[in-house]
């Protein structure tokens, strides 16, 4: 698999995000996947708040869930676990840029856009974002939407190295193409908010199935100590 992050220009709010895409890559190969940074969505589509005294209540707002702790708000947004809900002030010019409410569709959108302009077949959109893991220091990032691929390959029923079945492995493509970019794209000024894959091991399609990547609550390992802090989801709050 090989990574190439891309520098760019600085996308300025409600700018046409296929276009400025095209101008810093005006042709990719087929079965490619690209990386981009949830900011530019935002940017995008006008998610952009100038008061920064809003904050708290915009995560409440924007939120299924959240409880605060030391660090930062952890929240549930989209049956996502997520920091601040995804309200992010990192390289926002003194803004709040705000996730939109629908990531898959707009990364539909976009995807549909670029295969008219380069004129593949193939194309995978993976939506970056930052993401925190239970005690590890650091951030990695995962994929708030993707479109154009199966975000999850299932390994249930295959035989492992020394022939014994698989009962419960699945393998998570989404975050780890996502985490893989991130890391090329970097955290700070470096001004690459696309990055390349190419031949990644991903099965390409027109249609993610619905809610493919989202976990049962009654199987997640975390499910018990989201439970002992007092969220449910709202299909155990119907039951």
């Amino acid at each position: 698999m090989k990574l190439t992050p891309i520098q760019t220009d600085l996308f300025v709010p409600r700018a046409d995000l296929p276009d400025f895409i095209a101008r810093h890559l005006p042709h990719v190969a087929d079965n490619t996947v690209l990386a981009v940074a949830s900011k530019l969505f935002a940017l995008w589509k006008g998610e952009i708040v100038e008061d920064l005294s809003r904050k708290e209540k915009l995560i409440k707002q924007q939120s299924d869930w959240a409880l605060q702790t030391p660090l930062a708000w952890l929240t549930v947004k989209d049956d996502m676990v997520m920091t601040n809900a995804g309200i992010d002030e990192s390289n926002a010019d003194g803004k709040l840029l705000l996730l939109p409410q629908n990531c898959y569709s707009i990364a539909g959108e976009l995807r549909r856009a670029l295969l008219k302009i380069w004129k593949i077949k193939n194309l995978g959109i993976v939506v970056t974002d930052s993401m925190i893991l239970p005690f590890r220091a650091g951030v990695i990032a995962g994929a708030v939407a993707y479109a154009g691929f199966k975000g999850v390959q299932d390994l249930r029923g295959e035989e492992d190295l020394f022939g014994r079945k698989l009962q419960v492995t699945l393998v998570n493509v989404a975050d780890s193409l996502a985490t893989a970019a991130a890391f090329c794209m970097g955290e700070g000024a470096e001004r690459q908010p696309l990055c390349i894959i190419e031949s990644a091991r991903v099965e390409f399609v027109d249609e993610v199935p619905a809610k493919e990547i989202k976990y049962s609550v009654a199987n997640d390992l975390y499910s018990p100590l989201f439970r002992a802090v007092g969220y449910m989801t709202k299909g155990e709050k119907n039951d």
